[in-house]
């Protein structure tokens, strides 16, 4: 598994990250999982507090034990809930992300957090304050590295030239191409882009036709769109799977691609895509038959 450097700053991580998301709250189950990841060479594993409100991220300091040193742990703060109440509401307050900070490293057993990534936020956000508060995390060696997940353009050009920040989870794949234009600012500022959503909820898979039956259009596609799209790049690639990891990886900016399981065999089939992936080099098909449209909302 290759690996990547984090912006600019000491982190290298792979090519595939682990995303907790996915992962079974049976610690037997998950645990199988993340020695699968570990073991083909993924030294990066994503979580947030909010999964299971708090319970992927125990689950996940449980598992790693004494192979903790080896790994890249990310996590995320804002989201915040109250144990017996439904639902969770936002809040990047000073204040509550010292809390949170602190909460997420007694749950996932560790004295510091690699990447400490804000879940979110709005224009109307309090930036110096959230920024401050990372900073100070950061010079108390409570976290090593910080960023932000987000696919809102307003957001970015406030939290970047302001921060530190290293790193920016965005939403892309080939069936959405919207974080394109900001790339290279992402680049510029010392940043790296990390992704999510990149099999597109199953659809750049190879069972990309099942998943078509769910599936009432996507994006920009329409259900019609989406058909003739996927099947198109299909009979071109081939293998949908190793296409959506190689259309990510093709990218300079792009540090690494999250990706979930919630199975050994789900996993297996990632990392049969990854080593596919390296054989596609030609994406000017690719190209030619997806949309390349820019972020409408929040400029």
């Amino acid at each position: 598994m290759k690996k990547r450097q984090l912006g600019s700053s000491d982190l290298f991580i792979s090519e595939i990250s682990l995303g907790g998301m996915s992962l079974s709250t049976d610690k037997e189950k998950a645990a199988s999982i993340v020695d699968m990841a570990l073991d083909a060479g993924i030294n990066t594993i994503d979580t947030a507090d909010l999964y299971d409100f708090g319970v992927n991220e125990e689950i996940i300091g449980s598992i790693l034990g004494k192979r903790r040193q080896d790994i890249v742990l990310a996590t995320k703060v804002g989201n915040r809930w109250t144990e017996g109440v439904d639902g969770w509401c936002w809040d990047a307050s000073p204040s509550y992300i010292k809390e949170a900070a602190r909460a997420s490293l007694k749950r996932l057993g560790t004295d510091y957090i690699d990447v400490y990534q804000l879940h979110g936020g709005t224009i109307e956000d309090d930036w110096d304050g959230i920024i401050d508060t990372f900073e100070s995390l950061k010079k108390d060696g409570l976290i090593r590295e910080y960023g932000i997940s987000s696919i809102r353009p307003n957001v970015l050009k406030r939290f970047l030239p302001a921060s530190s920040a290293k790193s920016v989870m965005m939403q892309y794949s080939a069936l959405d191409r919207r974080p394109e234009e900001w790339f290279d600012f992402v680049a510029s500022e010392g940043a790296s882009v990390v992704t999510r959503g990149t099999v597109a909820k199953g659809l750049l898979t190879n069972e990309w036709d099942e998943r078509l039956r769910r599936a009432n259009g996507y994006n920009a596609y329409t259900a019609e769109e989406l058909h003739k799209t996927l099947a198109k790049l299909a009979a071109h690639y081939g293998d949908l799977h190793a296409l959506a990891l190689a259309f990510n990886l093709k990218e300079p900016a792009i540090a690494s691609t999250v990706i979930g399981a919630s199975s050994r065999q789900q996993l297996e089939e990632t990392l049969v895509a990854y080593e596919k992936a390296t054989c596609i080099t030609n994406f000017q098909v690719a190209r030619e038959l997806t949309k390349n449209k820019k972020y409408v909302d929040h400029r």
